[in-house]
């Protein structure tokens, strides 16, 4: 079928929808052809012929047993979209997920210097965005190499190592690798955009403005191109990768139609990551296709034998850098207990305040909060009405500027979990006590509050505005932290284990226990910021609270009676 005859009626699917079967079976990820071959085939031959000049011989990417099929599978998808016959490019867009050490800085450097080679645009702008310097020279320096190794690659482009830039000296096209962290980006209007680990740029608050700036040029360059590359995240994912990943993966599965964005997404199945088949050395080839190739079997073995017996945040990093298994709370082997059954327990269906209070027929509250730079934190317990044994849990924190501009590298988090409705960020210090307060009091007035636990070293100010609400003294307790909350910090245990604890799909609260360590002193287990490396536990510490209250008298009734209740009238403010 000619290219022309494609243009006029072209037919293809993005999405993988057997890729569970596909991965393990070895098959491609990749389930349309290339929608015009003749460009896919000119773009091989170029990519093919590119030397290694780091492994011994300096074999071209296309010598036998050099390369596996699927990084052709891939070009050949990226190159294959655009129609000669048009100068549009079908799909546009790309996201590869894949281990570490699958060559894929060094891929990288091939496949730009091979658009560098098919472009006809004048003066056309390339780019290799990376997060740091480092990651910017892991493709720079394959690409400087690639050109030196070849005599017409040579003639054909000018090589400027000061800025990292290279120059095609017929069409003064240039591709250009730029390092995030030091060079600018601003002004950045590309034909073609690689960027190199996302998981990174997922970390900084501003990457989304960034993406956006990078990628603007598609807008008037219909043969342009976007290709997202990275391993996996060394915890959750957040930010821009989590959003990219979450779309990836929406659309491989099917679930939406973006026919313009490819995902091809080396990963584990859900059923073997829940089973754990992911350890068992078997199966490390589903996200490493390029085993036995650039990643020797071997070697890979070796580095999981050291991950084995190294510190526990050496093996997850293994797990998430050479297997693309996602940190979950779950993987954290020196994590609280409590955290291992925290996802479990999930009510998909329970989001805001307001459905906990319509369930529990009375509940506690628990307040956290430190320093400026320190999250605070609210969280309510209540017993489920008819189920006096089941609780249920709901967390919400405020966080001030100064927390976002002293604690960067989780602002990007922070910001997401403001997007989600699970945090707000305050715009001056003081509005965050006067929310809690509010919140507080909306409580009482429902009347299912039995009292009110908090840090005994706790900030004056919140006991204050809540006093100013009309809240009774008596209803504030001190709860003294360390060693005190041993029994509060067993009764979650113990209530998630058997499932008599539940709690809403807060991502807030769960990424708070995948923070929280726990610590054996003097025969008493704590939870500690100094324990936990001083990440942030606030909203954790205030669940405990308000359980070590609950615990002191389970079957405590609440002080504000229903008479009460009706005559004070409610304020209805929705805390959904």
């Amino acid at each position: 079928m000619s290219a022309l005859v494609q243009a006029t009626a072209p037919e293809w699917t993005t999405a993988c929808v057997d890729w569970q079967q596909r991965i393990v079976d070895r098959q491609s990820l990749i389930v349309t052809p290339p929608l015009f071959q003749e460009s896919a085939d000119a773009a091989l031959r170029i990519f093919q012929a590119l030397k290694l000049c780091d492994v011994p011989g300096e074999p071209r990417i296309g010598d036998p047993g050099v390369s596996k099929q699927w990084i052709f599978d891939f070009v050949a998808a990226i190159f294959g979209a655009y129609n000669p016959d048009t100068g549009v490019r079908l799909i546009n867009e790309f996201f590869l997920l894949i281990s570490k050490k699958n060559s894929k800085s060094t891929y990288s450097a091939g496949i730009m210097l091979t658009a560098l080679v098919l472009n006809w645009r004048r003066d056309a702008e390339f780019y290799i965005i990376a997060p740091t310097k480092h990651v910017a020279n892991n493709s720079f320096n394959p690409a400087r190499a690639m050109i030196h190794a070849d005599p017409q690659l040579r003639q054909l482009f000018q090589v400027q190592e000061h800025n990292r830039t290279i120059t095609h000296r017929g069409t003064n096209a240039k591709l250009q690798i730029i390092a995030a962290e030091s060079d600018t980006v601003s002004g950045v209007k590309g034909t073609g955009v690689l960027i190199e680990e996302v998981w990174l740029f997922g970390k900084r608050a501003n990457a989304v403005n960034m993406f956006t700036e990078v990628t603007g040029g598609m807008v008037s360059r219909a043969d342009g191109f976007t290709i997202y590359l990275s391993t996996h995240s060394d915890e959750a994912p957040r930010g821009v990768f989590a959003d990219l990943l979450s779309r990836a993966r929406a659309v491989r599965d099917g679930k939406i139609t973006q026919k313009y964005f490819l995902p091809v997404l080396y990963e584990f199945p859900p059923s073997m990551l829940e089973s754990k088949a992911y350890m068992n050395p078997a199966n490390f080839y589903i996200t490493n296709p390029n085993l036995g190739a650039s990643v020797g079997v071997d070697q890979l073995l070796q580095l999981y034998d050291k991950a084995k017996t190294g510190k526990p945040e050496e093996e997850r990093q293994f797990w998430a850098k050479h297997l693309n298994v996602p940190i979950s709370i779950a993987l954290a082997n020196d994590t609280w207990l409590a955290a291992s059954f925290w996802e479990k327990t999930t009510i998909p269906q329970m989001h805001g305040l307001d459905e906990l209070l319509d369930a529990c027929e009375a509940v506690t509250i628990g307040v956290d909060g430190g320093g400026l730079d320190d999250l605070l934190a609210i969280a309510v317990v209540g017993r489920r009405k008819g189920a006096p044994r089941q609780w249920l849990v709901w967390a919400y924190a405020w966080a001030s500027p100064i927390a976002l501009e002293r604690r960067k590298s989780i602002a990007s988090t922070l910001a997401d979990f403001a997007a989600s409705g699970e945090l707000t960020i305050v715009p001056n210090v003081g509005a965050d006590i006067e929310e809690v307060a509010d919140m507080v009091k909306y409580i009482y007035d429902r009347g299912l509050l039995i009292e009110i636990g908090l840090d005994s070293a706790g900030v004056g100010q919140i006991i204050d505005a809540i006093l100013a609400r009309g809240v009774p003294q008596d209803l504030l307790k001190a709860v003294t932290q360390g060693w005190r909350l041993k029994n509060a910090i067993q009764t979650v245990e113990r209530k998630l284990a058997e499932g008599t604890l539940q709690h809403g799909d807060n991502a807030m609260m769960a990424w708070s226990m995948s923070n929280a360590r726990t610590e054996l002193r003097s025969n008493s287990l704590l939870i500690t910021k100094q324990a936990s490396g001083w990440a942030k536990i606030d909203p954790v510490m205030a669940m405990l609270d308000a359980v070590h209250i609950l615990t002191e008298n389970p079957n405590a009734e609440p002080r504000n009676d229903k008479s009460v209740y009706e005559t004070r009238g409610v304020r209805y403010i929705s805390y959904e």
